[in-house]
């Protein structure tokens, strides 16, 4: 399941949890097609509560639209992902070593509020 937090139109801010399908997967690549479209650079906030699964349906349609994205990394600009649990947090590390050019932090939930304001460019903070 997903919910949008209202942010910056140069932000996608959202907030995941329990099994991600891919229901919840088309209306984020729509947020963040949309936002290119617009802006020279985008940024990403996500709160990660509780993933019990990703399911495959929709995965291929995913995929067609997520690997585009690859050769437009250059407007990326910070992500902030916030994770309860540590695999998730774990595979978010993982994942910003393989996009050296995103500025990519991890947070503890304790930490949302720094976090957020982190992405939206409001204040630095220090990543947990």
């Amino acid at each position: 399941m997903h919910q949008f937090i209202d942010s910056a139109n140069d932000v996608i801010a959202l907030i995941i949890s329990g099994r991600i399908t891919g229901d919840d997967l088309t209306p984020i690549m729509d947020r963040i097609e949309g936002a290119m479209a617009v802006h020279d650079r985008i940024h990403i906030f996500v709160e990660a509560d509780a993933i019990s699964g990703i399911m495959f349906d929709g995965i291929g349609e995913y995929l067609g639209r997520a690997l585009p994205l690859l050769g437009k990394l250059k407007h990326f600009g910070r992500v902030a992902i916030v994770a309860d649990q540590a695999w998730v947090r774990a595979g978010s590390r993982i994942e910003s070593a393989a996009l050296p050019f995103i500025s990519y932090r991890v947070f503890k939930p304790g930490d949302r509020g720094a976090a957020l304001a982190w992405v939206t460019g409001y204040a630095v903070a220090a990543a947990s």
